[in-house]
């Protein structure tokens, strides 16, 4: 194993991240709000910021398309984030955070997402040209998201097989068929949550004949994790532990408020978040990824990378900036 200090953050599904705080939201009303922001965001970007405001040096990698794309990149340049980008002909998705609630504790956060726009033919393979020529340089490779249409589910699972043919360490937050069919290349860590791996899992968890409709088939598994919490358990952790075990990776199962599910070595082991005040969750589950990312990489084991982890993103929680762990 290589792991030399530098990352590599790989998104494609870059997104404009609009956040909208309210006192209160009042349906079928005209809702006005002075406090609002406008970040460049996405799973992978925000992983990127925190691993910045870290101390560590990442380069992002994405494909940018469309007439947003010079207001995208203005935005990662104030924030420090060194971006290597190839066309993808497809504009920049917009998604929005409406937060409910002036104080710190007591917010409700309502995500609203666009789907991706379609890539254009060639994207894949400049972004695949692109990723190896800065893979090299890379000791941490961290895959985050789902791909904009037009990418082909090969994607994902090259760009592990690469990284583990250069001794990289891998960390995955991706779901579906990203998920299951990078597995095989031995990825170091995966961390979907609780929802998404059941969701990739449904066949093996007794979850059949999902609903083509996503509304409808994220429904059904939250009805299915809500009605059966010990039996939920002990079916996913067995599954969870037999794919640890068979692939030598770590699977980090985050559960929001609940203990954070962790198998690897051999074992399950639980760890509780960090009790905070709530303002924006938006970007806690990446701020997550790149705190556990940079402690590895600092040389901590799994026992306590997790809680730093935690505690980066219960950070991320106590702001309206998506994707962060401090100000400035």
């Amino acid at each position: 194993m290589k792991h030399p200090r530098g990352f590599l953050s790989v998104c494609m599904n870059p997104t404009l991240q609009k956040t909208l705080r309210f006192s209160a939201l009042i349906p079928g009303e005209v809702n006005r709000t002075a406090c609002h922001r406008l970040d460049a965001s996405g799973k992978g970007i925000n992983v990127t910021r925190v691993l910045r405001q870290l101390g560590k040096g990442v380069l992002h990698l994405t494909g940018l398309g469309g007439g947003l794309r010079p207001l995208f990149l203005e935005l990662c340049e104030k924030d420090g984030l060194d971006v290597r980008w190839v066309e993808s002909g497809g504009g920049i998705r917009f998604c929005y955070t409406l937060v409910e609630g002036m104080g710190r504790g007591n917010t409700v956060v309502t995500e609203l997402v666009e789907e991706g726009e379609q890539t254009e033919a060639g994207t894949e393979e400049r972004l695949l040209a692109a990723y190896g020529e800065v893979l090299d340089s890379a000791g941490t490779v961290i895959i985050s998201g789902t791909k904009a249409p037009g990418y082909s589910g090969s994607l994902v699972p090259e760009m592990a097989r690469l990284a583990r043919e250069q001794g990289c360490r891998i960390i995955l937050d991706v779901r579906d068929s990203d998920l299951r069919e990078s597995l095989l290349h031995s990825p170091d860590v995966v961390k979907p949550n609780l929802f998404e791996f059941t969701a990739t899992f449904s066949d093996e968890l007794g979850i059949s004949r999902l609903p083509g409709d996503k509304a409808a088939a994220a429904l059904a598994c939250r009805a299915f994790l809500a009605g059966h919490e010990e039996e939920v358990k002990a079916r996913i952790t067995a599954l969870a532990l037999t794919l640890s075990a068979d692939r030598g990776t770590h699977i980090i199962l985050s559960r929001g408020e609940l203990p954070v599910w962790h198998t690897g070595d051999g074992g399950f082991t639980e760890y509780p978040v960090e009790k905070t005040a709530v303002l924006n969750t938006i970007g806690s589950g990446d701020a997550f990824t790149a705190g556990l990312a940079a402690a590895l990489d600092e040389g901590l084991p799994f026992c306590q990378a997790i809680p730093w982890g935690i505690h980066c993103g219960a950070l991320n929680a106590g702001f309206l900036k998506p994707g962060v762990i401090c100000s400035g």
